[in-house]
């Protein structure tokens, strides 16, 4: 499984970008957007199930965040609004193999990776 994320870049506070993360090769399940700040390990965001169940989110972004899947396109997407300076980080989209509907926290529950895309806000 290949992941390739966009859409990072520089955004003042209270503003809005989009990530986009698509996926190529074999069939995934569940997808994922985590986060890495300088100096801090690494955070779950949110994350969305193939099955078309409710997804999930870490609670400093829910409200702001939405994250969202295109089957078709095989594209994972994370609108981000309200955007504050604590959300400056690494974005990385992550995904397990197919046949799992569990959304799972743990950044150990998914083998597969994407190169990470930097979002900035000043404040």
């Amino acid at each position: 499984v290949q992941l390739q994320a966009s859409g990072g870049g520089l955004v003042q506070a209270g503003g809005s970008l989009r990530l986009s993360c698509a996926a190529s090769g074999r069939t995934v399940s569940v997808m994922g957007w985590f986060r890495q700040a300088p100096g801090k390990g690494r955070q779950f965001v949110a994350a969305i199930s193939s099955s078309g169940g409710r997804p999930k989110y870490g609670d400093s972004v829910k409200g702001r965040f939405t994250i969202s899947r295109d089957m078709a396109k095989n594209t994972l997407y994370l609108q981000m609004d309200s955007l504050e300076p604590d959300d400056t980080a690494v974005y990385y989209c992550a995904a397990r193999g197919s046949g799992i509907t569990v959304i799972h926290t743990a950044s150990q529950s998914y083998p597969y990776w994407g190169q990470g895309t930097l979002v900035t806000v000043s404040s």
